[in-house]
């Protein structure tokens, strides 16, 4: 389906009205070693993304470094540390289109210390594509605890993906061998725990055996051969039918900054969360306040666009900023309604895990959108009687695992948040402390900086 993106006010005349494939960003997540990169790598290659020539550079040079299976995973592993581990790192980007859409592939690391360069990723996300290896073993290891699988699945919902796509990987492998019973019990054991995250199983959650490195169930559907009981769909098959996510293109601008560079002039990365902009446009850069100017936008494949829109990753060149007062987490906004900038908020967290029990003066690292930011707990408000499900009157003394409560959130410099209700993806975040994922929060209540219009009055004054 060809999307018709009609941008109000001002009405375009018919010639600028921008016709554009529907654009979805997929990440990929699932424990160390399932596979991700390798289906990543194999997708741009029967896509065309990727020719056979560097195709088959990588598979010569994979050879010599003595990693001859990992071939495919280099087309989407950049640095030379992912490659000598085999292990992906940062959040690796890729393009590729097929008829009807266009995607961008996040790859996000699977490993255990790379958790925030994970959450970045998936709070760039529309679909999660969780990679799970059907291997005898492999799959028992990335699901028990302390394995990847189940903290990647509850941070994905946290940062606002709405489906997954769960892909039971290695299904050629000599101990699966397209095994039917082999795919059913993984089918039965994750799908209860997908539910507990808060996907609903009918409607949020697809299950598809693929084998990434061959290639089977990629683009085209698995031979009968192969595998006589598969009837469903292949991979790319069921992503290009998949129901559109709904794009407020008309609210707002919002794109969180995931990075920053010099290049000419300051570009940042971001996708576009609400609304739309132009080049020409001027914005607001929060939580600075800097009025900057866009002097060009690009999308996934450098090409120069007119129209950035929601869901769409872009790379935009700006006039009035250096790059060097950009960081990650600073929001480039619309200044007829900017996103919020506060230090202090109310957020309803529910607690997953913590050796100890939690009281107010709590420090945590907050990951909402692409910021990562220290925050205090100063003040524990109420908590949720589990069996009515109603707030409490009086605030609690502590909180423990498996609670939630309403808590006061405190930073030290003013970060961009929203209501959940009002812009999930700028409102939802997960609380991390020691490696480990302590909690996943909504923002309910954002409360005014009275002292910081006093602090602005104060310089000001003296600056005059």
């Amino acid at each position: 389906m060809v999307c018709f993106a009609f941008l109000t006010p001002p009405y375009p005349s018919p010639s600028s009205i921008v016709i554009v494939k529907e654009h979805l960003n997929i990440v990929f997540i699932g424990h160390v070693d399932a596979g991700k990169s390798t289906l990543g790598g194999n997708l741009l290659f029967i896509t065309g993304q990727v020719d056979k020539r560097t195709m088959e550079k990588y598979e010569k040079e994979a050879k010599e470094a003595g990693r001859e299976t990992w071939y495919l995973s280099w087309a989407l592993d950049s640095t030379p540390q992912e490659r000598a581990k085999g292990k992906t790192v940062e959040v690796g980007r890729a393009y590729f289109e097929s008829d009807t859409r266009r995607y961008t592939i996040l790859d996000a690391p699977g490993h255990k210390t790379y958790v925030p360069s994970m959450i970045s990723g998936a709070a760039q996300a529309d679909v999660a594509i969780l990679v799970i290896s059907a291997r005898k073993g492999e799959f028992e290891t990335g699901f028990e605890r302390g394995g990847q699988t189940r903290e990647h699945i509850m941070l994905v919902k946290t940062a606002g993906v709405s489906k997954v796509v769960i892909v039971v990987n290695k299904m050629d492998d000599p101990t699966v061998q397209w095994d039917q019973t082999r795919y059913n019990e993984i089918k039965d054991k994750m799908t209860p725990f997908v539910k507990a995250a808060g996907f609903n199983p009918k409607t949020d959650l697809t299950f598809l055996p693929v084998s990434a490195y061959t290639g089977l169930n990629l683009k085209d559907r698995v031979p009968k051969s192969t595998c006589p009981w598969w009837d469903g769909p292949s991979f790319l098959e069921h992503m290009d039918h998949m129901p559109m996510v709904d794009r407020k293109i008309h609210a707002p601008l919002m794109v969180p900054i995931s990075e920053k560079y010099k290049d000419m002039g300051a570009i940042v990365v971001g996708k576009v969360e609400s609304g739309h902009m132009r080049k020409g446009d001027n914005l607001l850069l929060m939580p600075n306040k800097t009025t900057v100017e866009v002097a060009a936008i690009y999308n996934e494949m450098e090409d120069e666009i007119p129209v950035g829109l929601c869901g769409d990753s872009v790379r935009v060149r700006l006039r009035g900023v250096d790059d060097e007062d950009i960081s990650p987490g600073f929001v480039l906004t619309s200044p007829n309604a900017p996103v919020h900038a506060v230090r202090r908020f109310e957020a309803q967290l529910a607690i997953l895990e913590h050796k100890s029990i939690i009281c107010a003066g709590y420090t945590a690292v907050m990951h909402i959108h692409t910021l990562s930011e220290e925050v205090t707990l100063p003040a524990l408000l109420h908590y949720f009687d589990k069996a009515t499900g109603r707030k409490s009157k009086k605030p609690p003394q502590f909180a423990k695992r498996g609670q939630k409560i309403v808590a006061l959130v405190e930073t030290i410099l003013p970060v961009c948040v929203e209501r959940f209700t009002d812009y999930p993806q700028l409102g939802r975040f997960t609380l991390r402390d020691e490696g480990r994922t302590i909690a996943i929060g909504k923002v309910t209540k954002l409360l005014d900086d009275k002292a910081d219009d006093v602090t602005e009055a104060l310089a000001n004054a003296t600056l005059g």
